[in-house]
């Protein structure tokens, strides 16, 4: 069983004992540092806002953290069934305390997560999520008496909300969708994107072909939107005649898309995709992490405006994006930042502008796709076992490529002349991950082997 405690919130496997797993106790005790460290920052508002995503465990993981809260003297006001952009759309409109996301994002059934947001609806800083380590480490926490309880209060009505909101920004041009006759294919993976992208679609006239759409949490297969898990969309977006196929992960806060011919647009040119179509509309600046693509600072240029890296994650893609004023951002795992209404991954609005942007062209994905350049990025990943030591390995690899261009707030990348590679431990999985971009297909792979291989000579 496993379990991972970091910044970004706690994360693990449901069923075995105490501290090895995501188990009653260890989310009572996480919740509990979480109410202590968000009651020093809550200001007015005594009011945690909590939604989940439809794995088989949230209902019991739900409960808990309900219980827990209300115990803490925290009002607690559910949002049931949703996903994790509306909770962050949610906690801003009420302007409240804060929230949690109950959800594993792309992480297989049997884990689950809480996602913790500060009262702007946005993830903690590396800072905060280290204080309530300390607190949980510590049990530095207390619970009310019994006229200090909380109060529960169910409100669904945050999903259609933040739908309005998405069809509200500037940018998306509903008439024009609904003018185009656009069918498309979507396979939520039997999660919560499986009622919200199909009732966004149906607000904009958009045909829909469900895939896998039923909020049940039994995923059909890996919840990630890699090219390897969608063969099937893939075969049924040309079987129906559709324009495109749309892929989320059960959180909704990733967006993949498929062409017309069954070709991936590719997870990486989600965000390059929709970062044009905003720049060519409003100047400004761009960002994305260090494992993303180079396309986006290519189209960043072609539009005048400044392209900076961050360090994985979407709290310092965040820090990054305020720093430098962007107005569009994100990571290149198809999660968009689209600040004009929430600082947070939000596929619902890259659906929305990537549909307007169709629109407007008047071309098919396919043909888009072919506008943007030929970079490919070989996702890897190798098992962590407690005597690896990644540390060893990353600096004798720095050593060895010292004449590059060596870049180390996050992992190791190294930029070559025709390509990157970025090495990095995950903070959601015990594993490393190593990308490398090159141009096309065959040749980011070969690179990528290549670096693999010699990870392996070291362990």
């Amino acid at each position: 069983m496993t379990l991972i405690r970091s910044i970004s919130g706690i994360r693990g496997t449901i069923g075995g004992k105490s501290g090895d797993s995501l188990s009653p106790a260890d989310i009572v005790r996480f919740t509990s540092s979480y109410a202590v460290f968000i009651r020093k920052e809550s200001g007015d508002s005594n009011t945690i806002i909590i939604g989940r995503d439809a794995r088989i465990s949230g209902e019991m993981v739900s409960n808990i953290v309900v219980g827990t809260l209300i115990g803490c003297g925290f009002d607690v006001l559910d949002i049931g069934l949703s996903t994790t952009p509306t909770v962050e759309v949610a906690v801003q409109l009420m302007q409240s305390a804060g929230g949690i996301i109950i959800t594993a994002s792309h992480n297989p059934k049997e884990w689950n997560a809480l996602k913790l947001l500060n009262g702007k609806g946005e993830f903690l800083s590396a800072k905060d999520g280290e204080e309530i380590l300390e607190l949980a480490e510590n049990d530095v926490f207390s619970f009310s008496e019994i006229d200090n309880l909380g109060e529960y209060t169910f409100d669904d009505s945050f999903n259609n909300k933040h739908i309005d909101a998405v069809l509200g920004l500037d940018l998306v041009n509903v008439d024009l969708i609904k003018s185009s006759g656009f069918r498309v294919v979507v396979d939520a993976v039997n999660s919560t994107g499986g009622f919200m992208i199909p009732r966004l679609l149906e607000r904009m006239g958009v045909e829909c072909v469900k895939l896998y759409c039923e909020p049940n949490g039994q995923f059909p297969h890996n919840p990630e939107p890699l090219p390897e898990n969608l063969s099937e969309i893939s075969r049924l977006v040309v079987d129906k005649d559709a324009d495109f196929g749309i892929v989320v992960d059960p959180d909704v806060d990733r967006l993949a898309l498929i062409c017309e011919d069954g070709s991936m647009f590719g997870e990486e040119y989600t965000l390059v995709a929709i970062a044009d179509f905003v720049l060519s509309k409003t100047s400004g600046n761009t960002v994305s992490n260090l494992s993303s693509t180079r396309a986006l600072r290519d189209i960043t240029n072609k539009h005048n405006g400044n392209y900076e890296a961050s360090a994985v994650g979407e709290v310092n893609v965040v820090e990054k994006m305020k720093a430098t004023n962007a107005i569009i951002g994100g990571e290149g795992n198809g999660g968009v930042i689209y600040p004009e209404l929430h600082y947070g991954r939000d596929a619902l609005i890259g659906v929305a502008l990537f549909l307007t942007q169709l629109a407007e062209l008047k071309i098919s994905a396919k043909e888009l796709r072919e506008t943007y350049p030929n970079y490919f990025i070989s996702k890897n990943k190798i098992q962590l076992t407690p005597e690896i030591d990644v540390d060893n390995i990353l600096a004798t690899l720095k050593e060895k490529y010292k004449n590059e261009k060596i870049t180390t707030i996050d992992g190791l990348k190294i930029d070559f002349k025709d390509g990157w590679v970025h090495f990095r431990k995950s903070n959601t999985e015990p594993i490393i991950r190593i990308y490398a971009e090159s141009e096309g297909k065959e040749k980011a792979n070969t690179f990528a082997q290549k670096m693999i291989q010699e990870i392996k000579e070291l362990l």
